[in-house]
């Protein structure tokens, strides 16, 4: 491992976050990092877009940080909100982005970055990284046409059991029968810094809202799926499930 990389790991590492990160520093297993940002209102709501259409995203791609995915939310949670997946192929990438990004020229010059304590480009965001899981060690972008997306966070209640709910997806076999069913999943991702620990998130893409109801139907009728949920060893696991609907920006590379 490169000196670089080791104390990218260390940082994390001692704060027991690592998540496997000997394996997963040889790019086996993306990191995914999704911020919720709270636009302003009125005539500003539209600062955070046209930065990240017109500088942000290109820049992170320059630094290997991608694809980057923008999203809007369709249904779920009240209020605006711009939803930006990043795809982090290490840990030294999450660690070192903010100042790989400082050092763009594009990035650091633009009036979004440089903007005033009394117009400032956004209200704030919030922030949660996330380890790929080892059956789906990297994100699957589907088509770019119409389509939606669904945001998946499943809450537990203690480690234990969020790692035996990562386990049904893994060796239990869960995402397995998701794509044996129709399902099409984007990314799996284990939470290590964010709100509302411990939990996992996921993402699915669809066509529109009838083909999510359709796809689910045939996965919730899976004699697999049926037997899978029924083990003891899987049951109680997840204490609270949010679940929101994303419609890709423009300019999203998801």
């Amino acid at each position: 491992m490169k000196r670089r990389q080791f104390l990218a790991a260390a940082s994390l590492g001692s704060l027991g976050l690592t998540a496997g990160a000997d394996a997963k520093e040889a790019g086996k297993v993306e990191y995914f990092e999704l911020r919720k940002y709270q636009p302003l209102l009125g005539s500003k709501k539209r600062q955070v877009d046209d930065f990240l259409r017109n500088v942000g995203i290109a820049a992170m791609n320059r630094i290997g940080i991608g694809p980057v995915g923008a999203f809007n939310l369709k249904y779920g949670e009240n209020g605006p909100s711009l939803y930006v997946l990043m795809v982090h192929k290490s840990l030294e990438s999450v660690v070192t982005a903010d100042r790989r990004l400082l050092e763009d020229d594009a990035f650091r010059k633009s009036d979004f970055v440089n903007a005033s304590l009394s117009e400032p480009g956004y209200v704030r965001y919030e922030s949660s990284l996330m380890a790929a899981f080892k059956d789906l060690p990297k994100l699957e972008a589907p088509e770019k046409k119409g389509r939606i997306f669904e945001l998946r966070t499943y809450e537990s209640h203690s480690i234990k059991a969020a790692k035996k709910k990562v386990e049904m997806f893994n060796e239990g076999g869960e995402i397995a029968i998701f794509k044996k069913t129709g399902l099409q999943p984007v990314f799996f991702g284990e939470t290590i810094i964010g709100p509302k620990m411990p939990n996992l998130m996921y993402m699915l893409a669809f066509e529109d809202l009838s083909d999510r109801d359709k796809r689910w139907g045939v996965f919730g009728s899976s004699p697999e799926w049926r037997e899978l949920r029924g083990k003891a060893e899987y049951k109680d696991t997840v204490s609270n499930i949010t679940d929101i609907i994303l419609r890709p920006t423009g300019y999203s590379q998801i």
